[in-house]
């Protein structure tokens, strides 16, 4: 994506798209990360000349390297299954309660510490003298520079949330050696400049600077929310939906560890409280099921089923896993003894409702948490263009809704490349711009909220 920043301008045009297609090898899920560089580089050539670069990802994944700086295999896929039952054993060491209270991350069985866990008897780990977080990889390899972002480090369950800084009692509990990581460095932090190999390979001309960004996508996205003040709640909608609010401390309570809300660091020394919900990724392996049915046509259908019929806990483990998904969500609502949906169009309005109420809960829970009230709700990503799904979240919530920008983790990475190239303000100001620039639409809550908690009660009761 190419961003032009202006005192009164924020565009976004794609210059360069390319498929992100895990592989399936003998010894595990794994990332195709040399095709992701290729499709940077080709990205960099489509663009043009550029002044900055910036870099997010999504989280907890890595790369490592050997004594000579080359890249030991190809990096581990989070949904691989080699962090099945590692929790247990983190937990032997170190409590889960003690965990939360030093990281202030939720459980998840992906996290890099629990990765990291799962690796510890490999030859590749022995060999390996740096881990960067895959952000942090791609820039490396457009620089020869290495760091590590911190947005994106708050995400391993190594940082402490309160200070910015590494866990290192809980690190050193657990024997993974934090020289590892590269020295941290935060958004705006200068990253490098492209090799010459890359401005020959890419026709760019030099000096071109890589800019530290939120390297974490959820913390671009978040800071491109469009708000007014603090009273807001947001989910970054995608894959995942990532629903919490802004803080300026973490909430490290036992009762927010129960409730599976997780501390990462944002930008300027926010804390991202929120909570992970598995997201559209339901719909996703749905369609892939299908055989990628046309989802205006699908959503149609959705929108004429009946409503919360059926609904499933959208932050179950159980739907992690790609493959067999509509077969799956059709199980647990058999198990639950509900109603079970059979149609494309029943299976997607159980997806859709499921969403809702995950959202609810979460906007709720975080705010009771933190003891942080709002008064809207902020959808960015992808699922802004579901208008479905935001008109139930608004409906679940009882709260308004405003979808958009649709692009959010771009535009956040643009603007704090801009900030560090001094074409825009502090937070408040990059969010005044986007709520000039970009097109929001606004849902107001309709019906009866009690039919939303009847639904929750029924999920609570299984």
């Amino acid at each position: 994506m190419v961003g032009r920043v202006g005192p009164d301008t924020l565009e976004l045009t794609e210059a360069h798209r390319f498929a992100n297609r895990p592989v399936r090898l003998p010894e595990g899920l794994r990332w195709d990360v040399l095709s992701l560089y290729a499709g940077v580089l080709d990205g960099l050539r489509a663009a043009g000349g550029v002044d900055s670069v910036g870099i997010d990802s999504w989280a907890v994944d890595y790369g490592l390297l050997d004594a000579d700086g080359a890249l030991l295999g190809n990096p581990v896929h989070y949904r691989d299954a080699r962090t099945e039952g590692v929790a247990e054993k983190v937990w032997a060491s170190v409590p889960a309660a003690e965990l939360y209270a030093a990281t202030g991350l939720q459980y998840a069985p992906f996290n890099t510490l629990y990765q990291l866990t799962a690796a510890a008897s490999t030859a590749q780990l022995a060999q390996a003298r740096r881990l960067l977080l895959i952000p942090d990889l791609l820039a490396y390899w457009l620089t020869g520079e290495q760091g590590t972002e911190l947005t994106n480090a708050s995400t391993t369950q190594l940082i402490d949330p309160r200070t910015g800084d590494w866990a290192h009692d809980v690190a050193g509990r657990l024997g993974i050696d934090l020289a590892l990581f590269a020295p941290l460095r935060r958004p705006g932090d200068p990253a490098g400049l492209l090799r010459a190999e890359v401005l020959e390979e890419t026709g760019l001309t030099g000096p071109v600077p890589v800019t530290t960004v939120g390297s974490h996508d959820t913390a671009s996205a978040v800071a491109a929310v469009p708000a007014v003040g603090e009273r807001f709640a947001y989910i970054c909608t995608g894959t995942w939906s990532l629903a919490g609010l802004e803080l300026t401390a973490p909430v490290l309570t036992e009762e927010s560890r129960a409730a599976n809300f997780t501390n990462e660091l944002g930008l300027d020394g926010t804390v991202r409280y929120l909570r992970n919900i598995m997201g559209l990724w339901l719909l996703q392996e749905c369609m892939r099921a299908w055989d990628d049915p046309d989802l205006a046509e699908l959503l149609r259908d959705a929108a004429a089923a009946p409503a919360l019929r059926s609904v499933v806990d959208a932050g179950d483990a159980v739907f992690l896993a790609p493959g067999r998904m509509p077969e799956r969500i059709a199980e647990a609502c058999r198990v639950s003894g509900q109603p079970v949906p059979g149609t494309p169009g029943e299976i997607t309005r159980c997806i859709l409702d499921s969403l809702a109420l995950a959202h609810r809960r979460a906007v709720e829970d975080a705010q009771r948490l933190a003891g942080h009230a709002v008064d809207v709700v902020h959808i960015v990503g992808g699922g802004t263009r579901n208008t479905l799904l935001c008109q139930l979240t608004a409906d679940a919530c009882g709260l308004p809704v405003v979808a958009g920008p649709t692009e959010a983790a771009a535009l956040g990475n643009v603007l704090v490349q801009a900030r560090a190239h001094d074409l825009v303000g502090d937070r408040a100001d990059m969010r005044r711009l986007l709520a000039r620039t970009q097109p929001l639409t606004r849902y107001e809550p309709r019906g009866d909220a009690g039919r939303w908690r009847a639904a929750e009660a029924r999920l609570a009761t299984r």
